[in-house]
């Protein structure tokens, strides 16, 4: 089995990370809430998944990958993933999504807070009776302490809502492969940053990076990461081509997505020391950004969890 990329999907990779770089610099989290947002949409990175008879291309969740990486290594804030990934599959038929004007919060079943949703002109919630959606000026917000300053959560009540047909399985695997690939971009990012930190901090007159033990801690991230890449990429395609065994596929790179990113930030805080904590260094957004989406849809002890019941039922084949 090739995992291999295409030339197309490494090419909508590279031009999510040149825009990025451009209007989403380190800079800009501090000041703005959806900093790159209106270039991406023109890109029309919205419509990717929604179909052609809404303005979108069509595409699975697999031709995203390279480009839902890029959105983790820049710490994009905002809901992409809600708005990109889940939307097309739950109000897929709501007017300007492809544009990027319509900005999307997802409320899953689990979990007790959405995200961003201040920034939402919809909000999907998984409610006990089904599906609910919310149009933004009949919610009730309340804002709830979380880890990731850029990522804020909000508790959501409302008294008026649409029930919406079918179920979220389809959009929530979805979600769940695009935040696990934003971990791997996550990873990646705090990597390179922790590497090039080492070979310019000295102590006892060399580079740290020159020590055994930083060595094998910054091998041990690049090992994690390495392992967890190509089980997301097998999870999106388990999900865009609906096999046997795509819950277990979708658990297990969470799992391992959200362990190399947890990974790679606790390495990054040892390698950086104490400045790893302080307000002026940017690596508290990546440090935040792992820590927050290693909890969203689903813990890593959750997925474990399923993918352990996945095995023990004898759900044990092969791709595909």
């Amino acid at each position: 089995m090739n995992f291999g990329f295409t030339d197309d999907q490494l090419a909508l990779g590279a031009t999510v990370r040149d825009v990025l770089r451009a209007h989403c610099p380190p800079a800009a989290l501090r000041t703005e809430r959806r900093p790159g947002w209106e270039q991406l949409a023109a890109l029309g990175f919205f419509g990717l998944l929604l179909p052609p008879e809404s303005d979108g291309l069509g595409l699975g969740i697999t031709d995203l990958l390279p480009a839902l990486e890029e959105v983790g290594r820049a710490c994009l804030p905002g809901p992409v993933v809600e708005t990109a990934v889940a939307a097309p599959y739950l109000v897929g038929g709501a007017p300007k999504l492809a544009s990027g004007a319509v900005c999307v919060s997802v409320l899953p079943p689990g979990q007790v807070y959405a995200p961003d949703a201040d920034l939402a002109d919809l909000i999907v919630v998984a409610a006990a009776d089904g599906l609910r959606l919310v149009a933004r000026e009949s919610a009730r917000l309340t804002p709830r302490a979380g880890v990731d300053p850029c990522r804020p959560l909000f508790e959501v009540a409302f008294d008026e809502s649409e029930r919406l047909p079918g179920s979220a399985g389809p959009a929530l695997r979805r979600a769940t492969v695009a935040t696990a690939a934003q971990l791997i971009g996550i990873a990646r990012e705090l990597l390179a940053v922790s590497v090039a930190y080492a070979k310019v901090r000295t102590q006892f007159g060399a580079p740290i990076g020159s020590f055994q033990a930083v060595k094998h801690q910054l091998a041990d991230v690049a090992v994690a990461v390495d392992f967890a890449a190509p089980l997301v990429h097998r999870a999106a395609l388990s999900v865009d081509r609906a096999v046997p065994g795509v819950e277990r596929d979708v658990s297990a790179a969470k799992a391992a997505a959200g362990e190399a990113a947890v990974l790679a930030a606790r390495v990054a805080l040892q390698v950086h020391g104490a400045i790893g904590y302080t307000e002026e260094l940017d690596l508290r957004f990546w440090l935040a950004r792992a820590w927050s989406l290693s909890a969203a849809y689903g813990t890593t002890a959750v997925h474990r969890e399923r993918v352990r019941a996945a095995v023990m039922d004898g759900d044990l084949g092969r791709y595909p």
